[in-house]
């Protein structure tokens, strides 16, 4: 399903296939996650929707109910990935994401080390960043949680790219398997602090590493912590806004609400010599565009920094 040759751009190639997993859009605010069975049925507010007739065809194609409502099947990437999975734990989302595989320096065929894995939100994003010939291998102490991430890998065609292992990172430390190998080291720990000097043992000499944390006392300890091996310490945090836009009227007499304003004032409509009536052009469609209702806010810190070379 997941085409990782790497002479070609890492895509969903080819058509459906029974046993795909597909993500099916009904609109902006409504998707979900399918694992496609030819005996199997999807049954929305749109009708009945067979699963059989979905196989065969590209990703992205419009398929149709009983009833003639219609849904779209797409790709399950990182991005869609995201926003349907099941949240096991707190996740990040693609802000943050697309802002520390890049502060990171996250590119094909680097070997990156991730602790928890959580959701798995971020692991499935990385992965795509150092396809085709790189690593991600990431750790979460919750065995159960391991073992769900596993499944959910395997069914968005990143497997091969990611390896889950079972570890407390905070007691335990990386595997000293790693030493000195990782590109870049990514924490999403209670107390990363406390996993800092096992991650500097990981890393390549100039190797870089991200904390995530929701508090700003979360922050300070960490920074604390990585003053005595790394440098270019940096704390961000990434907020995004989003606008809807779309096309109506504006009636230079109302306001957003309906409500009347005092200006400009508004012209009356007329007829004319003909007998045709006349209308102010301030009433013709227009498009309008405003901040979304439930744009999310605050998701947490992420503080970066670098290993210091050897003198």
């Amino acid at each position: 399903m997941l085409c990782s040759d790497g002479t070609k751009k890492l895509s969903f190639g080819g058509s459906i296939k029974d046993g795909d997993l597909v993500i099916v859009y009904e609109k902006r605010d409504v998707m979900k996650a399918v694992k496609v069975s030819e005996t199997s049925v999807l049954q929305n507010r749109f009708g009945v929707f067979k699963h059989s007739d979905w196989i065969g065809k590209p990703f992205g194609s419009k398929v149709l109910s009983n009833k003639g409502g219609f849904v779209y099947l797409l790709a399950p990437t990182p991005e869609l990935w995201t926003l349907v999975l099941s949240h096991r734990t707190q996740i990040l989302y693609i802000a943050d994401i697309s802002f520390l595989i890049t502060y990171l320096e996250i590119v094909p065929g680097s070997l990156v080390l991730e602790s928890g894995t959580g959701s798995g939100s971020l692991t499935t994003s990385l992965a795509r960043a150092v396809a085709p010939t790189g690593h991600v291998y990431t750790f979460d102490f919750h065995q159960q949680r391991a073992a769900s991430a596993r499944e959910d890998f395997q069914s968005t065609g990143v497997d091969s790219l990611v390896t889950v292992g079972v570890r407390d990172i905070q007691g335990e430390g990386f595997p000293d398997e790693y030493s000195g190998l990782a590109d870049s080291v990514f924490l999403d720990l209670p107390q990363p602090w406390l996993a800092i000097p096992s991650a500097g043992k990981m890393l390549k000499q100039d190797g870089t590493l991200c904390s995530f944390s929701p508090c700003i006392e979360q922050v300070q300890r960490t920074c604390e912590a990585l003053k005595s091996n790394f440098r270019d310490i940096r704390t961000f945090e990434v907020l995004l806004r989003t606008f809807e836009v779309h096309e109506g009227k504006i009636d230079s007499c109302q306001g957003e609400e309906g409500l009347s304003v005092r200006s400009p004032p508004c012209k009356r409509r007329h007829r004319s010599s003909e007998g045709s009536t006349m209308q102010d052009s301030s009433s013709s469609p227009t498009i309008k565009v405003r901040p979304c209702a439930d744009a999310r806010g605050h998701t947490g810190y992420l503080t970066f920094s670098r290993l210091q070379c050897l003198s």
